[in-house]
């Protein structure tokens, strides 16, 4: 099975991005806003985000498979309960609930760019290449879950 294209961890990347969106927040002020309740809103992404990553997590723990994103051809089991009844790609979406309020908090329009361009990135070099390896390994299981189940929401 082939290995994904991409080989920075999803993680990292949300890493690199940040950084990005910070820098851009620092250089383009003027594109900085207010907004009341800020606060509340970046917490609340935030929050949910982590949340909704470690279910995935956790889920992937209890079924005992892998959650190395970079080696998909290794899961064991596919896991369809839990947080995945409702999304494909929960970690996925945490970090980009994370993305998101750390463009809140940053309060500048530009950082938005930066969470629109992870959607269809982890789209193209990371969640094709894994579903391509899962269709291989866990066959007409996966395309009926793939059939029920969104890839982000």
């Amino acid at each position: 099975m082939p290995a994904p294209r991409f080989k920075i961890p999803p993680v990292v990347t949300v890493l690199l991005m940040g950084g990005l969106m910070w820098a851009t927040a620092w250089a383009a002020p003027d594109f900085g806003f207010t907004l009341p309740g800020r606060r509340v809103g970046v917490l609340t992404l935030g929050v949910a985000g982590v949340i909704i990553a470690l279910l995935g997590v956790i889920s992937f723990r209890r079924a005992k498979t892998t959650v190395n994103p970079l080696h998909p051809e290794a899961a064991s089991a596919l896991v369809v309960s839990g947080i995945y009844r409702l999304t494909r790609n929960p970690m996925y979406l945490g970090l980009l609930l994370v993305l998101l309020g750390w463009a809140l908090f940053l309060a500048n329009a530009l950082a938005f760019v930066f969470p629109a361009v992870y959607v269809p990135l982890m789209n193209r070099l990371q969640i094709r290449p894994e579903e391509k390896a899962l269709a291989e390994k866990f066959g007409p299981g996966f395309s009926d879950y793939k059939s029920k189940v969104r890839r982000w929401l």
